[in-house]
């Protein structure tokens, strides 16, 4: 280390995951906020616990055809900033740009703002002053207001600790990692497996229906509830993000991204089942905390504080894997130009990208006074759009990109995988416009502020 300044050498990202790092990563990334979160809203929106499972089970193959689809591109970039990279080599630097500009506000420091408000949620179990509803200072109504309290505060407490462990080297913070994972794996299994034994449930609930809060046709409720669906599958593509960092990435990338997604999709078809198993579709209407509630009705109160404690402890793993994965695609940006020029730092010493970090941590922090409901349709029509365009561009490269590899799993049925994901997506955003225009039409303001950005900013200084 050094000798990196006598040699003329700056300090890059070094190759530290395997395949059980980069796996963990994925799992972490996805099982937090959304199906700890928003099973509760769906139960008002659809009313129905079959269109609950049929909306995660859709979900699950949107987001594993998504995953199929990253895995070819990832195996032929192998380097750190998943969509910036692919979409830069396929449309030109701009969209490159405007999906890191929108990567920075929809696809991370919002989603850790959920997450962290999340977490306080849970332990507003014990500590009412710390649920989101007891906002001492509120400004502002509906989409449009800003709240302020003892759960805000806390997210932020939460999000700053992890921003500071993510400036001393991925290796410490991929061990942390590893452990809250495993950690969090257990929780979900125990709790699904102590539900259906021991808890006090009913089968009933699973046949019972719901007076619907939305106004929207039942079908078109069902897409736009795959935005908060998708919000909680995302995450299947967090393994690309860190792609400089993985050994072996032709073989571990795909491995990572397949097993994470599947596991996934296993524990949210047995969550959503118990939470319908413990409390009719009725009373969970509108319910962050739905662990919680649900944990109360199956063993009691006592009980159910254990598990709320352990539920926010799985959070936080989802809090620290978006904090690790974000700022990889900032640092590849400013690599090329297309971001603070400060943001492809690298400290020598823990060879991690110091102030792309901290400038996440800050925004994040700021997005915690946006209501949960808002910035769940905000995150969800963005990622799907950019996702999209990024499986969009497999057909760009198989066409005109000499030795690209393909992988065999989408060769099945070919262009069937990727046709559908982008299909599926470009129907959920229409009727995200539609049905939730506050939050879909601020993705695009996000959008277009990127291009503006783009235009006028960042676009002279490359030339």
């Amino acid at each position: 280390m050094a000798n990196l300044k006598t040699q003329g050498l700056k300090p890059g990202l070094l190759r530290q995951l395997g395949f059980f790092s980069a796996t963990a990563l994925v799992i972490s990334n996805m099982v937090g906020t959304g199906i700890f979160a928003t099973t509760g809203f769906m139960a008002g929106d659809l009313g129905s616990a079959t269109m609950i499972l049929a909306c995660w089970g859709a979900g699950a193959l949107f987001a594993f055809a998504g995953a199929l689809s990253y895995s070819e591109l990832g195996i032929n970039f192998p380097s750190s900033g998943g969509e910036y990279v692919y979409l830069t080599h396929a449309f030109g630097p701009e969209w490159g740009f405007m999906t890191g500009w929108v990567s920075f506000f929809a696809g991370f420091s919002a989603p850790i703002a959920a997450a962290a408000l999340a977490f306080s949620d849970y332990l507003g179990y014990f500590f009412p002053s710390l649920k989101q509803a007891n906002a001492t200072l509120v400004i502002g109504s509906g989409a449009f207001s800003l709240r302020l309290g003892g759960g805000q505060l806390a997210a932020c407490g939460l999000i700053a600790a992890f921003t500071i462990l993510n400036c001393f080297g991925v290796g410490r913070t991929a061990k942390v990692q590893n452990v809250l994972t495993s950690t969090k794996l257990i929780v979900i299994v125990g709790f699904v497996l102590l539900g259906f034994a021991a808890g006090s449930g009913s089968w009933s609930h699973f046949s019972e229906h719901a007076v619907r809060t939305s106004t929207v046709s039942l079908p078109a409720q069902f897409i736009v509830s795959l935005l908060w669906v998708m919000f909680g599958y995302s995450g299947w593509n967090a393994a690309t993000y860190v792609a400089e960092e993985v050994r072996r990435p032709e073989r571990t990338l795909p491995a990572a991204l397949a097993a994470g997604t599947a596991i996934v999709a296993a524990l949210y078809l047995g969550l959503n089942m118990i939470f319908i198993y413990a409390t009719p579709l009725e009373s969970m209407k509108g319910v962050i905390a739905i662990g919680s509630l649900s944990a109360s009705n199956l063993f009691g109160a006592k009980v159910a504080g254990a598990f709320s404690a352990l539920m926010a402890l799985s959070i936080v793993s989802t809090v620290n894997a978006m904090v690790t994965i974000g700022p990889r695609v900032y640092y590849a940006m400013a690599k090329n130009k297309a971001f603070f020029r400060a943001a492809a730092s690298v400290d020598a010493r823990w060879h991690t990208p110091v102030n792309a970090i901290l400038s996440q941590g800050l925004c994040a922090m700021f997005m915690t006074l946006t209501p949960f409901p808002q910035l769940v349709s905000y995150i969800g029509f963005s990622l799907t759009l950019f996702t999209a365009l990024s499986v969009a561009s497999l057909f760009v490269f198989r066409r005109g990109r000499p030795g690209w590899q393909r992988l065999r799993a989408l060769e099945f049925a070919w262009p069937l995988i990727p046709a559908s994901y982008i299909l599926v997506g470009m129907c959920m955003m229409v009727y995200g416009v539609i049905w939730q225009p506050a939050a879909s039409l601020t993705a695009l303001a996000t959008v277009g502020a990127g291009a503006l950005v783009y235009h006028f900013g960042v676009r002279a200084r490359r030339v």
